[in-house]
């Protein structure tokens, strides 16, 4: 018995691969994946930079605290608490959040952290604020 043996006729130059058609379909699958993911990163990426905030006053409060224990008051001055502010990035820096002391008087002090980029897009800018009961809170919602 004899068996056929099937030949393959390849032509000389060419090789076995994918289609441009089949490419482009990947190509578009993967695009649409990303295009359905990203928007879902915005809400945890909000959330990562409001940890720098949430660190920035918490250390701040620190500071106003032993301050008051010091001095019988609090301070409004930065450099009188000894804190020194991360640059932020419209100064070439990598802070995302602006501190500023909106208060301090002899027995309260309120502290925010604003934020400089909006993060969704949507035009509101994230503010983070605490007072001298060490009360943190978000006062507006990006």
């Amino acid at each position: 018995m004899k068996k056929k043996v099937k030949k393959q006729h390849f032509r000389k130059g060419y090789l076995k691969a994918y289609s441009m058609s089949e490419i482009l379909v990947v190509l578009c699958i993967i695009g649409i994946l990303i295009y359905l993911v990203v928007p879902n990163q915005t809400a945890v990426v909000s959330s990562a930079k409001a940890i720098e905030a949430q660190n920035m006053l918490s250390m701040v409060h620190g500071l106003e605290k032993s301050h008051f224990y010091r001095h019988s008051k609090y301070t409004s001055d930065f450099d009188a608490l000894g804190f020194e502010e991360a640059l932020t990035i419209d100064k070439g820096g990598q802070a995302v959040y602006k501190i500023e002391i909106v208060e301090a008087s002899l027995n309260t002090f309120k502290v925010t952290a604003t934020a400089l980029q909006d993060f969704d897009g949507d035009g509101i800018y994230n503010t983070w604020q605490i007072d001298q009961d060490r009360q943190l809170k978000e006062i507006v919602k990006d």
